[in-house]
C-alpha cells in the first residue's frame, strides 16, 4: 500500500509536470508586460495548463516537459514516502504544481506573479483547513495560518531593510509558504525558512566569486528550502 502511494503520487508529479511548461511560457514575461497570450507563430496560447507547442502548426514555443516532468514526479513521490498515508499530503500534492511554475518563472524573469502567489497563500490556509478536519492529519491549522503571517512578516522586514535585495514577490511567496511550513511545527518552519536562505546565500556567494553580475531569484531556493522542511515535518511526525 505504501508502495503504491509513492508510485501514484510520482505518476500525478509526472502528469503535472508535463502541463506546467504553457503556464511558464504565458507568465515568464517582465513586470510591464501583459502575459503572453500567443507563441511566437502568431497562433493563440489558449489554455494555462500544457505542452509549450502550438495546437495549431505544432510550433514550440518554450521548454519542453521532460525536465519539469521529472522534477515534479520526483518531489511528489519525495512528498508522499515522507507524509505517508495522511490528510495533508493531498495538500502538498495540490500545491507542487504551482510552486513549480514560480521557481521557473522567477528563474526566468525574476519575477513571482501575483495570479500564482495569492492563490497559493489563500489555498493552502484553506486546503490546510479542511485537512485539520480528517482524522490522521498530523499537524495544526491554527499554527499554519501563524506560520504564515511570520514567516511573510519576517520576508516583509527584510524587504524593508534592503528592497533592491529582495523583492515584494518573496514576501507575498514567504506567506503560502509559511502556511505549509506551519502546519508541522516551529522547528519545521524554521528549517524550511533557513534552508531556503541558505540555499539561496550559497548561489548569490557563487555569483560573487565567478563575477557574474546578476540579479538573483531567490523563490526558487524558498520553495527548495519549503519542500525540504515538509519532508523533514512529515517524516518525524510519521
Amino acid at each position: 500500500m505504501y508502495s503504491l502511494l509513492i508510485v501514484a503520487a510520482a505518476l500525478y508529479g509526472a502528469v503535472a509536470g508535463v502541463l506546467v511548461p504553457r503556464a511558464r511560457y504565458r507568465l515568464a514575461v517582465e513586470p510591464e508586460e501583459e502575459w503572453r497570450d500567443a507563441g511566437p507563430c502568431g497562433h493563440a496560447v489558449g489554455r494555462w495548463v500544457g505542452p509549450a507547442r502550438c495546437a495549431v502548426c505544432g510550433g514550440r514555443y518554450g521548454p519542453g516537459a521532460l525536465w519539469p516532468a521529472v522534477v515534479t514526479a520526483v518531489v511528489c513521490g519525495g512528498l508522499a514516502m515522507a507524509v505517508g498515508v495522511r490528510p495533508e499530503l493531498a495538500v502538498w500534492l495540490a500545491v507542487t504544481p504551482v510552486c513549480v511554475v514560480l521557481a521557473v518563472v522567477d528563474w526566468s524573469v525574476r519575477r513571482l506573479p501575483d495570479v500564482l502567489t495569492a492563490p497559493l497563500a489563500v489555498g493552502a490556509a484553506g486546503l490546510l483547513g479542511v485537512a485539520a478536519l480528517i482524522p490522521g492529519a498530523a499537524g495544526s491549522w491554527p499554527r499554519a495560518l501563524l506560520g504564515g503571517l511570520a514567516l511573510g512578516g519576517g520576508y516583509l522586514v527584510l524587504h524593508l531593510l534592503h528592497p533592491a535585495g529582495m523583492g515584494f514577490g518573496d514576501v507575498k511567496l514567504a506567506v503560502g509558504l509559511g502556511c505549509l511550513l506551519g502546519w508541522y511545527g516551529w522547528w519545521v518552519l524554521t528549517l524550511g525558512a533557513f534552508a531556503g536562505l541558505l540555499l539561496g546565500s550559497l548561489y548569490g556567494t557563487g555569483l560573487l566569486l565567478s563575477r557574474r553580475a546578476a540579479v538573483m531569484p531567490l523563490g526558487p531556493f524558498m520553495i527548495i528550502g519549503a519542500w525540504l522542511g515538509v519532508l523533514g515535518g512529515g517524516y518525524w511526525t510519521g
